[in-house]
């Protein structure tokens, strides 16, 4: 789960992370009153989306007086921003940070990941601050540093300060550099965060180390935990599909093709949309009803993809292991008669149960094309799309 900027600097200020005194506004009279309160100079106007690289895309502005705060807000709220992360559809802007401005005197990376490689939690600092750190990886990879965290010890003041002599942090400002990755750390883990990005961590003319911006990303299958952070969730930055899969424990992601997908499974349902790739087509969506979906959880799935306009076609890949065959057929049939359903459908069902599941769909009166594997199946779905 994502949430905006400013909750999660809201989030890191519990933990000791140094961050801009801010105030949200979702009107142009709150921007100006926001301004008006902050008693500063120099404010920074600031779009709230679920998405990076707005200031590329016309989504930061720094405002020296009132009028130019009524000027950026009213510019920015309502604007649909294009970034390399939102796509070409964009997301509008809703929602803004009013944010006293600081005096920069030089910008960091700093960022704690979970690292699939060393199976730990590995923390990664740069002095190429305010870049996408992809670009810095791509064109200066011996800029990142990294330090690989023993989960039953945690982050160690002596990697932090590793890490801040690394990247170059004045010297006068190391142990405070420190401080910061500590609590940052010491949030990352509390909260479970799957993500805890700030970019960039700033040194200011008074001698501050600060978060000026701050990413936060959270496993959502511990969101059960922290009732706090759920409170956060914007359902608005949220495609209306995968909030609804939620709803019913099923894994939706909304990609751009045109063959609707349904599989049991994380793994079968990347391997289906690579075959359906293969073989031409393009899948419309990654949906996972899990290992124990039963006829209700099937029919949702239905209804939801069905609910894309794109989808040209269904295809249906089950391998029952502890899903039994059986139980997906039923909840194709009726999740088809209940929507009327008027696009091409191939379905290939394998392992637990599958004779008396294939005899459902062959009985059902619809018009169900029946596979004998995966590879048969994207072949068919592909040609019939097409």
């Amino acid at each position: 789960m994502n949430i905006h900027e400013y909750q999660g600097k809201e989030v890191l200020k519990q933990y000791g992370v140094a961050v801009p005194e801010g105030r949200v506004a979702f009107t142009v009279e709150e921007a100006v009153e926001a301004a008006v309160a902050l008693e500063t100079p120099v404010v920074v106007v600031k779009a709230q989306i679920h998405a990076g690289g707005r200031g590329k895309a016309g989504g930061v502005k720094v405002a020296k007086n009132l009028d130019e705060v009524r000027s950026y807000a009213q510019e920015i709220l309502g604007k649909v921003l294009v970034t390399h992360q939102t796509g070409p559809e964009g997301k509008e802007v809703k929602r803004l940070l009013i944010e006293q401005g600081c005096d920069i005197k030089k910008e960091y990376y700093v960022g704690v990941v979970v690292d699939r490689g060393t199976g730990q939690v590995t923390m990664m600092a740069s002095e190429e601050g305010g870049t996408e750190i992809e670009e810095v990886a791509a064109a200066t990879p011996e800029k990142i540093f990294k330090e690989a965290i023993d989960p039953a010890i945690g982050l160690t003041p002596f990697q932090a300060r590793r890490l801040a002599y690394a990247i170059n942090i004045p010297n006068e400002l190391v142990g405070k550099a420190s401080q910061f990755m500590l609590a940052l750390y010491e949030a990352f883990v509390d909260k479970d965060c799957s993500i805890a990005e700030i970019n960039p961590l700033v040194v200011t003319g008074d001698g501050n180390v600060m978060a000026l911006d701050a990413k936060l990303n959270f496993d959502s299958n511990a969101l059960f935990r922290h009732k706090d952070i759920l409170a956060l969730r914007d359902l608005e930055e949220e495609d209306e599909k995968e909030i609804e899969a939620s709803k019913f424990d099923l894994s939706y992601i909304a990609l751009d093709g045109n063959i609707g997908c349904m599989v049991n499974g994380a793994g079968l349902a990347m391997a289906t949309m690579d075959i359906i790739k293969y073989y031409g087509g393009d899948p419309a969506n990654f949906l996972d009803v899990g290992g124990g979906a039963t006829a209700e959880k099937v029919t949702e799935a239905f209804k939801i993809i069905l609910s894309d306009a794109k989808v040209k076609g269904i295809f249906v890949n089950i391998f029952g292991g502890i899903m039994k065959c059986d139980v997906i057929a039923s909840g194709i049939v009726e999740a088809a008669k209940q929507v009327g359903l008027d696009r091409p459908l191939v379905v290939r069902l394998e392992g637990t149960n599958v004779d008396l599941g294939k005899q459902i769909l062959a009985e059902s009166g619809l018009a169900i094309v029946s596979a004998d594997s995966m590879a048969d199946g994207a072949q068919k779905i592909v040609a019939l799309v097409s």
